[in-house]
């Protein structure tokens, strides 16, 4: 392995410089990385109250995010339950319409909860086909696979309403928290003019503090799943001003976004 490169050598060069030696790099990110299992007062408070909240403590978040999404232009709409949903976006599919062409179809996440809505069923009468952005790679050769992707890339392109979940929302931006997941696709939130997620009410959290807290210093939040390489935060509908502070919806994104909260 070659050790005398130019990075190694710029390395050394600021470490010389700032006094730093090679044998306290460990020392050195002891102090700038707090141990997971080691909180501080502070987070393990966070976490204690974001673990004991209860429904008036959600239905109060969800009160603040509804608040906070109208500047946005994001349509938070609570719902009973799942079966509500579901009849919310049949209705939804009937009352709009492509932005370009006439022809409707939905396309959606492979999720447990987006899965449970039953879209297939709900939007059976509008003959609306609703595909899933995911496929089964087991036992495809490559070109098999290369046309796979493409058929389910084109199925992105040509729905005009995507539907997903999110593992948080943060009240005070109304922003939606996606981690990255192989059956998650980041272009059904973005390809389709509309963008529809659901999240149950538990899933809220008041901001960037409660969310990073949660991720790191909740035992069960980190077991259940490594964190992944990034993930994706939405704040409403895309939006630009760029052109004569005129604002203008659905330039690199969807025009428009709701969010279903189920409440029980």
């Amino acid at each position: 392995m070659q050790t005398n490169t130019t990075e190694t050598q710029f390395i050394k060069t600021l470490r010389t410089a700032l006094g730093i030696g090679q044998e306290s790099a460990g020392a050195r990110a002891a102090k700038i990385f707090t141990d997971p299992k080691d909180p501080s007062p502070e987070q393990a408070a966070i976490v204690k109250t974001i673990k004991s909240r209860r429904d008036k403590d959600h239905m109060a978040l969800l009160h603040h995010l509804s608040r906070e999404a109208v500047p946005l232009n994001l349509n938070v709409i609570p719902v009973k339950d799942k079966a509500q949903v579901s009849k919310a976006i049949a209705n939804l599919v009937k009352e709009t319409g492509p932005e370009w062409g006439a022809k409707k179809s939905v396309v959606q996440w492979d999720h447990p909860l987006v899965n449970a809505l039953d879209l297939k069923t709900a939007l059976k009468d509008q003959n609306v086909p609703v595909h899933t952005a995911a496929f089964d790679t087991t036992g495809m050769d490559d070109l098999t696979r290369s046309k796979a992707r493409d058929r389910v890339r084109r199925q992105m392109i040509d729905s005009y309403i995507g539907v997903t979940s999110a593992d948080f929302c943060l009240a005070d931006t109304a922003t939606l928290v996606m981690k990255s997941r192989p059956k998650e696709a980041r272009a059904v939130s973005l390809l389709p003019s509309i963008h529809v997620a659901v999240i149950g009410k538990e899933q809220m959290l008041t901001n960037l503090k409660e969310l990073y807290a949660l991720l790191k210093y909740d035992p069960e939040t980190r077991e259940a799943e490594l964190l992944p390489h990034h993930m994706t935060l939405i704040s409403g509908p895309s939006k630009t001003a760029d052109i004569e502070l005129v604002m203008v919806h659905g330039a690199h994104g969807p025009r428009k976004l709701y969010l279903y909260v189920i409440t029980g």
